[in-house]
């Protein structure tokens, strides 16, 4: 299992820019997938706690279901567009996929399903200095910190 503190050790600074971007607003959105194999993406709040990823849904709600029957899941921040004229300031926005861990399976009670993050991607997409070229960076357990760009 890949923690979300595995990816702070790797890539401190890539983790600390994705952390903020997570952390700046409370709500977040996240997809799972439906029993029929169709994407469901819903609201939900995340947070870092003690170096892991962990999220939740309310007892009996689709989510939890899903994540439950299927893992998989990714997670993107909020979403705020640049300031026209400021666009370099631009933070970006990030993704986080993985697999959901029932919270249970870390003897951990909860009402409700509680889920930790087994890591398998962490993306941040942004702007260059000049916010004329479109930058994504990704990080895998497998492969570590890449970059493309995009004109």
């Amino acid at each position: 299992m890949t923690a979300w503190q595995d990816v702070e050790s790797a890539e401190p600074e890539f983790a600390r820019r994705v952390r903020a971007l997570f952390e700046a607003h409370r709500h977040k959105t996240i997809a799972t997938v439906r029993a029929d194999g169709a994407p469901r993406i819903s609201g939900i709040e995340a947070s870092f706690e003690d170096g892991e990823l962990v999220f939740g849904s309310m007892a009996n709600a689709r989510k939890g279901a899903d994540l439950r029957r299927d893992p998989r899941f990714a997670l993107h921040s909020a979403t705020v567009d640049p300031i026209e004229g400021a666009e370099a300031q631009w933070p970006g926005e990030a993704k986080i996929a993985g697999r959901a861990v029932p919270a249970a399976a870390a003897g951990e009670q909860a009402e409700g399903d509680r889920f930790h993050a087994d890591v398998t991607e962490v993306v941040h997409t942004h702007l260059d200095p000049e916010a004329t070229v479109l930058v994504v960076e990704w990080w895998t357990p497998q492969h570590g910190l890449r970059r493309a760009e995009r004109a």
